[in-house]
């Protein structure tokens, strides 16, 4: 192979990691928009705070000023509602400096967003008793129901992380696992997944049984490998 085949073989795997970092961003946006719809900001702030660290990691500025911005309005609407109108001002603060130079929004409506940081660092008490605005992306307006399978494995776990029944590691292996099912014509895991996601009365029972099938197909595949 020479020099020239090298180099080009490089490049194109340069850019295809650059692809999948850029999708898996574009997933964490989402993801993250839905779960501050739905009411969960602590797993946001999680989902864009991982964003954040990945962006900064690439030396993309500007994605670093969008995720700072989005974790830090996740943060300062959870403390207001929790009664810490203190702290809700001081994020809400963060979120508006960081916002103000965003060039490249990746789709979200930052205006409402801007607004409502701009009331929280104000009057965070006033606000408090408002409703956040909800998020949106290229004029939708992500819920669990509306999110891609790739969202939805960031989704889970981060709701997990925030305190919702199930374990974290068990939900991100099943959202692993889910992505191999695809064309395979079984569905399991990602119907369980969404499942998590959108029924929270049953969420205990199906945290349950993702990680019994977790557990199950770990089993499976370890047999495998030791039969080599």
């Amino acid at each position: 192979m020479s020099d020239r085949d090298t180099e080009s073989r490089g490049g194109r795997d340069s850019e295809s990691r650059s692809d999948r970092d850029d999708a898996a961003r574009t997933d964490r946006v989402v993801a993250g928009a839905a779960l501050f719809n739905e009411g969960h900001h602590l797993a946001a702030r999680s989902v864009w705070e991982a964003a954040l660290a990945t962006s900064s990691d690439t030396g993309d500025e500007d994605a670093e000023r969008l995720f700072r911005g989005l974790a830090a309005v996740a943060t300062a609407t959870h403390r207001a509602a929790d009664g810490d109108p203190d702290g809700a001002a001081e994020r809400a603060a963060d979120a508006v400096a960081a916002l103000a130079s965003v060039s490249d929004s990746r789709g979200v409506g930052l205006g409402p967003v801007r607004e409502w940081a701009e009331r929280l660092a104000a009057a965070p008490k006033k606000a408090a008793a408002a409703t956040a605005p909800r998020i949106r992306i290229d004029d939708a307006t992500p819920a669990f129901d509306d999110l891609s399978l790739a969202a939805a494995g960031v989704a889970a776990p981060a709701l997990a992380r925030a305190g919702e029944p199930g374990d974290p590691d068990a939900l991100a292996t099943a959202a692993e696992f889910a992505r191999e099912e695809r064309g395979t014509g079984r569905t399991e895991f990602a119907e369980l997944l969404f499942a998590y996601l959108r029924t929270p009365d049953a969420r205990p029972q199906v945290a349950a049984r993702l990680g019994d099938h977790v557990d199950r197909e770990a089993r499976k595949r370890r047999d495998v490998d030791g039969l080599f």
